[in-house]
């Protein structure tokens, strides 16, 4: 028989849902005004869908994995695996995402000219693909062997039990520390984010560059360009260092479990840590609203246009807006 939900799981899956119920129709406004808009169709903004497809996944299918988890419910070794398995899969298919806005992002400021016939739709759709499927290699490896079920067997072979091998589910119970510490965080976490840091401080030096040239009367354009550039490139930044914040300390702590086995993290921190990386799937919408003028204004004609049953009076003004 299931157990009944203690108070503290009942708050647990009400902030769970609370950050689904943003997060999800969030990340589908920013694919809706995607594709609803020309302006928004350049790479960036594809690897921008990417991510918040990814994120509408979180709200949509991790969280309600991560409730199951967390409620721990008797099952199979590899039916709990593959409950454990999407949140690290989306995880990495966000971490490259933004690898990918990054090398755009320098792209763009590195060979201005060059830019569009370098990153052209079908090698911006190519890089998805790959981002998508080095995710699910990563994601997956558990599946392949890299788990906890031979340590599990030896323990129950030690108790000297024969049943039917079944177990409470939950999350470090099938995901071996070894592969979360080792290869997912050494690898294809902190390797990537490190890389970022690099690209974008890189970005704001070539911007910056740009932007102190004396500023003759053929230079406006130019100064007009980089101007963009920085204010775009300080927003998608802000969206990897969020990332960052929200899911180093869940590795930190990973990494505590793995290094310092007697070590006792109290279950609050380790709550706190997985908010936190959930909660970054409802972050980045509200990021792109105040920061991009793009989607801020895509999102108030959807807003206007389809919830507000306004007429599009203003349609000429607000392509011009979204073309600028």
């Amino acid at each position: 028989m299931a157990h009944p939900v203690s108070a503290f799981q009942a708050a647990y899956i009400s902030i769970e849902v609370l950050i689904a119920l943003v997060s999800i129709p969030g990340n589908i406004l920013v694919i809706w005004a995607v594709k609803m808009n020309q302006a928004l169709r350049d790479a960036t903004f594809c690897f921008i869908v990417s991510l918040a497809v990814a994120d509408v996944a979180v709200g949509a299918l991790v969280i309600p994995l991560a409730i199951i988890i967390n409620i721990g419910p008797q099952t199979e070794f590899y039916s709990c695996l593959m409950v454990a398995c999407p949140v690290l899969i989306l995880t990495e298919s966000s971490i490259l995402a933004l690898l990918a806005i990054a090398v755009d992002r320098y792209l763009r400021v590195k060979i201005p000219v060059r830019y569009k016939s370098v990153v052209t739709p079908r090698r911006a759709a190519v890089a998805i693909a790959c981002c998508w499927i080095v995710s699910f290699l990563v994601g997956l490896t558990p599946m392949l062997g890299w788990n906890n079920l031979n340590k599990m067997r030896r323990t129950q072979e030690l108790n000297g039990s024969h049943t039917e091998f079944v177990i409470k589910c939950q999350f470090e119970t099938v995901i071996s520390m070894e592969y979360m510490v080792y290869f997912n965080f050494f690898v294809w976490v902190l390797p990537p984010l490190l890389l970022m840091l690099l690209i974008y401080l890189e970005v704001f030096n070539l911007i910056r560059k740009q932007l102190n040239k004396k500023v003759s009367s053929s230079s406006n354009d130019p100064q007009k360009y980089y101007g963009k550039e920085l204010k775009i490139a300080k927003s998608l930044a802000l969206v990897l260092f969020l990332f960052a914040l929200s899911w180093l300390p869940l590795h930190v702590l990973n990494c505590i479990t793995l290094f310092c086995p007697s070590c006792e993290t109290p279950h609050i921190l380790t709550y706190i840590a997985i908010f936190l990386t959930h909660g970054n799937s409802a972050m980045n919408p509200i990021v792109y609203a105040f920061r991009i003028k793009k989607f801020r204004t895509a999102f108030l004609q959807i807003w206007n246009q389809y919830f507000c049953c306004k007429t599009n009076k203003n349609a000429s003004t607000t392509t011009a807006e979204l073309g600028n």
